[in-house]
């Protein structure tokens, strides 16, 4: 269902990714599509027809929303439970909680900057044996309270599990540019932030059939709210924040 560049994405997301590939290759193969499909002409094209109603904008705006950090994860592609493709464009002042809790994904996944600038972090969880006596810039450990993170049944929340406390260390450090793409395997953990006074969009792909059934998120601040809620776009909503990006992306 869809128009031209709908289909075109949908085959682009399907002769690169379907069947059982190797972890290694998907992240590659996630990386090379969503470095095509970024853009800024392609996915113009893209969010312009979606913009006009095609596809099935009252499934996909069920599954678009703003975040708590203040970026809108719009729907673009929704290729069952093999990829989902989307759209996230990070407001300037639209506030928000601030930098994202430490986490990692179900499946693999990969993020083309196309407008503005994100920051990212990795990290590793490490025993505590190992941490003890590092300290400084470069050897010291990050004290967090781990949960399990998982779709509610019959909703749109999150519920977190409490997973007791962990230490994690940082092992990356990166600004991407418009332009510039990463990919990540499912278990990396990791965030992102915005700091442009602009808005910043980027493609964003999570893809493969044999997901986790929970992701791990990692709060430095310590407790958090049992159930994070989620309220999903309306029809209206959804196509007019899709006819806000397509402007976006024509701008010089």
């Amino acid at each position: 269902m869809g128009g031209r560049q709908v289909l075109a994405a949908r085959r682009l997301l399907a002769g690169s990714l379907d069947g059982a590939l190797p972890e290694r290759d998907r992240v590659a193969a996630a990386y090379a599509v969503v470095d095509e499909l970024g853009s800024p002409e392609r996915l113009w094209e893209l969010v312009a027809e979606l913009a006009c109603g095609e596809g099935d904008p009252g499934a996909a705006a069920l599954l678009s929303y703003r975040h708590v950090l203040g970026f809108d994860k719009l729907l673009l592609v929704d290729a069952g439970p093999q990829h989902m493709l989307r759209a996230h464009v990070w407001h300037a002042g639209a506030g928000g909680t601030g930098r994202e809790d430490i986490h990692n994904h179900r499946s693999v996944l990969a993020s083309h900057v196309v407008r503005g600038r994100l920051w990212t972090e990795l990290y590793e969880e490490v025993p505590e044996e190992r941490d003890a006596g590092r300290a400084g810039a470069g050897g010291g450990s990050l004290a967090a309270a781990r949960f399990e993170e998982s779709l509610a049944e019959g909703s749109a929340d999150w519920l977190l599990e409490p997973a007791g406390p962990a230490r994690l260390r940082l092992t990356h450090l990166g600004q991407y540019a418009a332009g510039t793409t990463y990919a990540l395997p499912a278990h990396t953990l990791h965030r992102a932030w915005c700091d442009t006074e602009g808005p910043t969009v980027t493609l964003f792909l999570e893809t493969g059939g044999a997901r986790r059934r929970h992701t791990d998120v990692f709060i430095p601040g310590g407790p958090h709210a049992g159930a994070v809620p989620k309220a999903p776009m309306n029809v209206p909503g959804y196509l007019e924040s899709l006819g806000f990006l397509a402007d976006l992306l024509r701008r010089p």
